[in-house]
């Protein structure tokens, strides 16, 4: 592997595992509708109505993600929720990766070739907009953080792994969720740019420009000094677990 330097690509590209097996163009559209509806399972939403608490969309900010559903004050449901969201970002790579195993050029140091990482992007993409607007709920669904970031993981680790720690520390430092998640996602296309080359970064940016579309009100509260912290309830009301 040597690096480039150019107006195309920063990264150090393998060229000795070059695509040999691809999914025909016919097949774009179902791989990108299966990517879309493994992102539209509201885990939140399900997870909270098995467990007693109802439907979340009537608590907190109304949102079916992790940190909505840790307003119920069950640590572990937040939890839960937050890793199988993650998950429907990791396994859509997974599954493409398997389906497509010479997508999968075996590199010590995580890297794709630039090609095949915009197609691993591109899929994760679609499972991200699925997790923001599922058709199951009328195209009202959650931020994206948590699939978001388990795209990154799988298909950029470098970069997936600096968003991840940013969260962290931001979280850490200011209790504020929204701030983490903005900060994270600022920073991956950044990475994935000097890791990962050009194009990877393009996509990149388009995760990232989604998840601040879908921070909109929180930049807003942020910025009035009115956000939640992280385990807030929203205007302080209680929740509990409801019988259904």
């Amino acid at each position: 592997m040597e690096n480039r330097f150019g107006s195309i690509s920063f990264a150090p590209i393998d060229i000795s595992c070059p695509v040999t097996s691809f999914p025909p163009v016919d097949k774009y559209a179902v791989l990108v509708l299966c990517c879309y509806l493994i992102g539209s399972i509201p885990f939140g939403l399900i997870l909270a109505r098995v467990f007693g608490y109802g439907d979340i969309r009537k608590i907190g900010s109304g949102n079916i993600g992790t940190t909505n559903v840790l307003r119920t004050g069950n640590k572990g449901l937040a939890a839960s929720t937050l890793l199988l969201d993650a998950l429907k970002g990791t396994s859509i790579i997974l599954l493409f990766l398997y389906l497509y195993p010479t997508l999968a050029c075996p590199s010590k140091k995580l890297v794709y070739s630039n090609f095949q990482t915009v197609i691993l992007l591109y899929m994760g993409l679609f499972a991200t907009l699925g997790h923001c607007f599922p058709i199951w709920l009328k195209f009202k669904g959650g931020k994206g953080v948590a699939t978001g970031l388990g795209v990154l993981l799988a298909a950029v680790p470098y970069a997936g792994l600096a968003s991840c720690l940013a969260w962290i520390a931001t979280a850490k430092i200011t209790k504020y969720s929204s701030l983490s998640a903005l900060i994270a996602f600022l920073i991956a296309p950044i990475v994935t740019l000097f890791i990962y080359g050009f194009a990877p970064a393009v996509i990149c940016a388009l995760i990232t420009l989604l998840i601040w579309v879908r921070h909109k009100d929180n930049i807003k509260r942020l910025l009035k000094g009115e956000e939640p912290k992280i385990g807030q309830k929203k205007k302080e009301e209680s929740v509990d677990p409801v019988s259904e």
